[in-house]
């Protein structure tokens, strides 16, 4: 199978432009959509789609399905360093919907635990562990 061509349009660099302003963060087409529209720099959803699995194929965002209820999120990976690891496991807040990595030795002992002794392998970009943010919780 041959690589594909990557295209340098403006669309694609105004899509990389603004998530190299938000490294570690996850943001969903919307919020890159609104982003751009806020610029005047308007670029439609289904070509920010196009551009964002382009940009996941070639290892330059990595794309988080977290569930059924909420769109596909984005994030921008800083020289390919971010979640080329073996383990990326996330905490999503039930209440705001904020998104957090888990980089812990812990996690990474907790996964090889399944491992051993359940033969079981966890899918650490897929792995999510819902809950409440310290945020949420003071203000309740």
């Amino acid at each position: 199978m041959e690589k594909q061509t990557t295209y340098k349009t403006k669309q694609r660099e105004r899509i990389l432009d603004y998530l190299k302003t938000v490294p570690g963060e996850h943001v969903t087409v919307t919020d890159i959509c609104a982003h751009l529209k806020q610029r005047q720099q308007t670029v439609g959803q289904t070509t920010v789609y196009r551009h964002l699995e382009r940009l996941v194929d070639e290892g330059v965002v990595n794309k988080y399905n977290l569930d059924s209820n909420s769109p596909a999120c984005f994030e921008f990976i800083p020289d390919g360093e971010h979640c080329k690891v073996d383990s990326c496991y996330h905490c999503k807040c039930e209440k705001c919907g904020k998104l957090i990595h888990l980089h812990c030795d812990e996690m990474k002992e907790f996964a090889e635990h399944l491992n051993q002794h359940h033969q079981f392998v966890l899918d650490s970009k897929r792995t999510v562990f819902y809950g409440i943010c310290d945020e949420c919780r003071a203000v309740m």
